[in-house]
């Protein structure tokens, strides 16, 4: 079988099952594990794969830069921000994070209602000027490929503040990776402000299900619930209801 033909397959069955496992698709093709793991490398190298231990898992799209992740699902987006506005009591403080769907989040946002917002993105911030909403910024080194604040002066001032609810953004929600995001200073600062909500809720829209990314986040097990429009019956649904994930429908 050709390179090209392979990959295509592995590709193929990353689609189809969320993940490869190296050593059983080598036996299956009769070929060396090296050559599927070669294949793995350049696909993991083009952005089309993950590679873990022992296989690949789907990479996730929503690692474009921001401008070209406002286009992606857009329509997904807006049902999972309105979900998760619908969650948001008056008087509650709330940590946005940074990226389209926490953007989007802001336009489902009723202009009067009144609350606390926590946010290190200063679009997120900038698009609150027009609410009511008292408006926290937290300021660091600008990480620009998703207009947010991150690194050690980011970490340091968010271990100071505390709020109800953490709406977090992640570019990738796979039953075996858990949250994942494409770069690590910016997985680091998500943590911090995990960290210092009571809950935090999971921002999945539809192409970041079943996907995965580079960096580690949180396990599944560490936030109250993924809020998310994808169908019931998706694998990764399915597989997330069965390990006690709490789903909630947008």
């Amino acid at each position: 079988m050709l390179a090209a033909a392979r990959k295509e397959l592995l590709l193929d069955r990353l689609r189809r099952d969320g993940r490869i496992i190296a050593k059983e698709i080598a036996a299956e093709l009769g070929l060396s594990e090296d050559s599927i793991r070669r294949d793995l490398r350049e696909l993991d190298a083009a952005g089309l794969a993950v590679r873990v231990y022992g296989g690949a898992l789907p990479a996730s799209p929503a690692v474009a830069d921001y401008a070209a992740r406002t286009a992606v699902s857009p329509d997904s987006k807006r049902r999972v921000a309105a979900a998760a506005v619908a969650l948001i009591q008056p008087g509650a403080t709330v940590i946005l994070d940074g990226g389209t769907t926490t953007l989007a989040m802001v336009d489902a946002l009723p202009r009067t209602l009144p609350c606390t917002v926590i946010t290190h993105s200063p679009t997120i911030a900038a698009s609150l000027l027009e609410h009511t909403a008292e408006v926290l910024l937290i300021g660091g080194r600008l990480f620009k490929h998703s207009a947010v604040a991150c690194g050690a002066a980011a970490v340091e001032a968010a271990s100071r503040i505390s709020a109800d609810l953490f709406f977090l953004g992640v570019t990738g929600v796979h039953p075996d990776a858990g949250l994942t995001t494409g770069d690590s200073d910016e997985a680091a600062m998500k943590r911090a402000l995990a960290a210092r909500a009571a809950e935090t809720l999971v921002l999945a829209s539809e192409e970041k299900i079943g996907t995965a990314s580079r960096y580690t986040v949180l396990g599944l097990d560490e936030v109250a619930g993924v809020l998310t429009d994808a169908p019931e019956d998706d694998p990764t649904i399915r597989a997330l209801a069965a390990g006690g994930i709490r789903v909630l429908p947008a």
